[in-house]
């Protein structure tokens, strides 16, 4: 079957950008197959999200729904145009809900990390070397349901002890293969996530099997035809996920607006409280019913006295202030008890800027307690 986007699917090297070539892409395929129900795969690391809409095609595109996460901006709008949903931004400042995707698909950013300011925390024990496709393995991996399906592309010198263990632990029918596209020397691993668990013969059988690959001279290719049992693709199970960035830009939150218009025609029902008539209240108000008011910030702007002669600038305000009082108790054989008791109280406040024309006090900051 060829390609539907083979058109995009560029392999360059570029400003950390290690795509997954044409090639690739297909032999993987070969391997995954569907299952009845509907899917959600993830691709955090999505570059122009070539690989992810090739896999959702494959899959099935009526039962599946592709998420992408993409740094880089161009790249990122390239694949909204391709996913279903994409965000454009960083991957560790994303809140997604953990173990709601049927597969993961991560060809993360290739390099050594050079220190630890983004306090990652754990990626390096002294065991083995801190490395960028360590860090998103380990923050990716846990979107991925038990029994969902990983597709991870990672240079083969990666695989270190450490990174076998981690995938030996958590990973059942593991298989590893060179790709066939060797520019970047990738090893691609295929397994199905299962509960941690580092002392089972599978554990021990899964290690010992990334180990003499790891140190063979004629490491096997992935296969043109794949004769093995397939990896099925599990169906998701829950109905709305999260899938938010925590820091939003504008470009993304305009579109998140033309996507829900709905939202916006009913502005001033739920958010616009100028247009409300204002009434007067029936009683006066007490020091703590004026504490409220300016605690909630409906003290300020621009006020006019009612002949109409004065005009402030307000804005309102409460502080907390401690009341101390001492008294003193006999206690017996003339012996006297001092009892100091502490008290919070809240204090209105009012800073006014006097801008009545002709005043003796125009320009000058009031403050009314």
């Amino acid at each position: 079957m060829a390609l539907m986007f083979q058109r995009l699917a560029r392999n360059y090297a570029k400003d950390g950008y290690f795509p997954t070539d044409a090639l690739t892409i297909q032999r993987v395929l070969n391997a995954l197959a569907p299952t009845p129900g509907d899917m959600r795969i993830i691709d955090p690391c999505a570059g122009e999200g070539v690989a992810l809409a090739e896999c959702k095609q494959h899959l099935g595109a009526e039962h599946t729904v592709a998420f992408a996460v993409e740094y880089h901006q161009d790249r990122a709008y390239q694949a909204k145009q391709l996913v279903d949903r994409c965000i454009h931004g960083d991957f560790q400042e994303t809140a997604i809900t953990p173990r709601s995707f049927s597969l993961l698909w991560l060809n993360p950013p290739y390099g050594d990390l050079v220190t630890d300011k983004a306090q990652t925390g754990g990626i390096d024990d002294g065991k083995g070397k801190k490395r960028l496709e360590k860090l998103f393995y380990q923050q990716s991996v846990r979107l991925l349901q038990f029994g969902g399906i990983l597709v991870l592309i990672v240079p083969h010198t990666v695989l270190d002890a450490e990174f076998r263990r981690w995938l030996a632990s958590g990973f059942d029918r593991v298989q590893v293969f060179m790709a066939p596209e060797q520019r970047f020397k990738q090893a691609v691993v295929i397994g199905i996530r299962k509960r941690n668990d580092a002392s089972s013969d599978s554990y021990r059988s899964t290690l010992k099997a990334l180990e003499q690959f790891c140190q063979s001279d004629d490491k096997p290719m992935l296969p043109e035809v794949w004769e093995e049992a397939l990896y099925r693709v599990p169906a998701s199970g829950g109905a709305e996920i999260r899938f938010n960035y925590l820091q939003m830009d504008p470009a993304q939150l305009a579109d998140e607006i033309s996507k829900y218009p709905c939202l916006w025609g009913q502005w001033g029902l739920h958010l616009d409280q100028s247009s409300q008539i204002q009434r007067r209240p029936l009683m006066a108000l007490s020091d703590w019913h004026l504490a409220l008011v300016l605690a909630a910030g409906q003290v300020s702007g621009v006020v006019h006295s009612n002949d109409g002669a004065r005009t402030y600038v307000v804005k309102g305000d409460t502080f907390k202030h401690k009341k101390e009082s001492v008294t003193f108790e006999e206690v017996g054989d003339n012996k006297t008890r001092e009892i100091r008791t502490s008290l919070d109280v809240f204090i209105p406040v009012i800073k006014a800027l006097d801008f009545s024309q002709g005043s003796p006090t125009f320009g000058q900051v009031l403050t009314i307690k």
